[in-house]
């Protein structure tokens, strides 16, 4: 893809898969037994029936962008399927993520299935979501089953948590944000060296302490998904060219992971956040070698089979 260094590889290291499965699931959820509708509320597209078809939908959305390859999370517990179907059928398209309730019953196997059987490459948790902390010896388990293969994630999202889907649908987001603060995952981090754990949105609003954490932790990642709106948290307010640099200067380019959060169409594949970020990493300084690590080059390393990391 063209950028303001020249032409690089982008990989996409946040991305929704929103699939029947998943509408059907908010649909339960709110009651109501017309999807279609429901989806067409939203002004958004209803997804295919096959989720091989959506994959497909995405594969092409990439293609439009010049995007090499793409995480795809499921955004809804039990929804592993329906990424491992898109995976499956794009290999080279997509890595696959998974959400998962580590203290329901069957977790770890379920993940285990989600690793092993169905190919996906990362465990998703949301504490304030679901109520844990990471630190809770429950997850001891499925942070060495993560760590079995070099190409796997856990995937952790601290800081503000919001839904927008949810929101826009009436549900209620009784999150917790007291399980929410990073530096919870340093012993965790500690503890498991050879887990890789990924956090999103540089924190999230906590971002010191994201920074903190991955700066005490080498097998930390920071991704730079969305708009980063949690910016306006801070006094003063700084500029996403600001969270870069500091961002650059305290991790390092080799472990920031660049992220669109991209979830529905029509929309697709969100354009706006990848030129944001350009622009802010130009500003910052970036030289061409951050950034084609940071926008794809890291993701590639990270997730690749017998990559070296």
């Amino acid at each position: 893809m063209q950028t303001p260094w020249g032409e690089i590889e982008v990989q996409d290291a946040h991305a929704h898969f929103f699939g029947q499965s998943f509408f059907k699931a908010l649909a339960v959820q709110k009651g109501v037994s017309d999807v279609a509708g429901m989806v067409a509320a939203l002004g958004w597209d209803l997804p295919p029936d096959r989720n091989e078809d959506l994959a497909r939908r995405w594969a092409e959305e990439l293609d439009r962008h010049g995007v090499a390859k793409s995480v795809l999370m499921a955004s809804v517990p039990g929804d592993e399927a329906a990424v491992g179907d898109a995976v499956q059928t794009f290999p080279d398209r997509f890595y696959g993520y998974f959400m998962l309730n580590p203290l329901a019953d069957g977790a770890l196997e379920r993940a285990r299935v989600a690793f092993e059987e169905i190919g996906l490459q990362g465990l998703c948790l949301f504490p304030a979501m679901q109520g844990f902390s990471v630190q809770d010896a429950r997850l001891g388990p499925l942070y060495k089953l993560a760590s079995q293969a070099d190409n796997r994630v856990v995937f952790v999202h601290m800081g503000v948590l919001t839904v927008g889907i949810r929101a826009k649908l009436g549900l209620p987001s009784k999150f917790n944000m007291s399980f929410s603060n990073p530096i919870d995952l340093h012993a965790v981090a500690m503890d498991h060296p050879s887990t890789n754990f990924v956090l999103p949105h540089f924190g999230a609003g906590y971002f010191r302490e994201a920074l903190m954490l991955a700066s005490l932790s080498p097998n930390v990642y920071l991704d730079t998904s969305s708009s980063n709106s949690w910016r306006k948290y801070l006094t003063p307010r700084p500029g996403l060219h600001e969270i870069f640099a500091q961002a650059l200067d305290v991790v390092g380019p080799e472990r920031l992971l660049f992220g669109s959060d991209s979830s529905f169409f029509p929309r697709g594949w969100n354009r706006e956040v990848f030129d944001a970020q350009c622009e802010a990493m130009a500003q910052a300084g970036a030289s061409q070698s951050d950034a084609e690590a940071v926008f794809g080059a890291n993701l590639a390393r990270l997730l690749s089979p017998g990559s070296c990391r």
